[in-house]
């Protein structure tokens, strides 16, 4: 009787603690500062990239009390995606960690499919019907060539907030050359432009128009180089003028000093975080 007794008060204990955990979930959220709803936001790795990648952008989001990790998609070298996690139907504004296995593909191309597969899985399984991305380095490159590619595709879910973190649109330091010296003219246009540059403007009329408000952070160390240490600000700004007046909003955010440096924009970042949690889903009108 002893031990029936004991198994039940366990019991009693466990249930008691995961419901005062999802009490304080609930607490947590701070309607005043924040609009909730179940549109996921995808966060996506830059080149050579992790779960770690995202992992301090998603737990500052966690801790203001504007959203909740609930998925990590991982996605196989044969673009396979599994889902792990637990989506709950609370209006929590969900976020997913997107990881690829195949971390160091530059096929920006093959990373559009890749996402792709991510969103088309999340719509079969939890009924999405749009999204938010939140996107460092190469993995900005990815959602534009995915955003180029199937953008006017309505039986897909429709994208609605773009936050880019360190894209180098226009290339980056050490690999193109064409980075070496360029600059933008008074419409925004790069003097020089590298291949997957002029690819995206070619297909810029498939980027969905008047449809997504876009925040564009970069980094400048104030060093001389004008840069994060692998992004210029002429790279990172490019941006502006490859999306043209497609966006329903465009804000650019510079990030100066050591801080901005190209790693350190996604990690502890203070500014950087919240930057993208009151773009993502405040309520204070900018």
């Amino acid at each position: 009787m002893k031990k029936w007794m004991s198994t039940i008060i366990a019991l009693v204990a466990i249930v008691g603690v995961a419901f005062g955990l999802h009490q304080s979930l609930k607490l947590k959220r701070d309607t005043a500062k924040y609009t909730y709803s179940n549109v996921p936001t995808l966060f996506i790795h830059g080149y050579g990239g992790t779960l770690n990648s995202t992992k301090e952008l998603v737990r500052a989001a966690e801790k203001a009390g504007a959203a909740k990790k609930m998925l990590t998609a991982r996605v196989t070298k044969d673009g396979q995606v599994k889902l792990s996690g637990h989506w709950d139907k609370n209006k929590y504004n969900p976020m997913v960690q997107v990881v690829f296995s195949d971390n160091r593909n530059a096929d920006f191309h093959t990373d559009a499919k890749w996402i792709k597969h991510v969103i088309v899985a999340l719509q079969q399984r939890y009924g999405i019907k749009s999204f938010n991305a939140v996107a460092h380095s190469m993995g900005n490159l990815g959602l534009l060539t995915y955003e180029m590619t199937y953008g006017q595709d309505k039986s897909l879910p429709q994208l609605r907030k773009q936050v880019n973190i360190a894209g180098h649109f226009d290339g980056i330091l050490g690999l193109d050359k064409e980075v070496a010296d360029n600059t933008l003219d008074a419409q925004g246009k790069p003097t020089k432009m590298v291949s997957y540059y002029e690819w995206l403007l070619a297909h810029r009329d498939n980027y969905p128009d008047q449809q997504v408000a876009v925040l564009n952070m970069y980094g400048d160390l104030h060093n001389g180089s004008h840069s994060d240490g692998r992004v210029t600000t002429t790279s990172a700004k490019s941006l502006r003028y490859l999306l043209g007046n497609r966006p329903k909003t465009y804000r650019e955010k510079e990030i100066v000093g050591p801080s901005a440096q190209h790693s350190k924009l996604h990690e502890n970042n203070q500014v950087v975080d919240r930057e993208m949690i009151n773009f993502l889903w405040g309520k204070q009108k900018r």
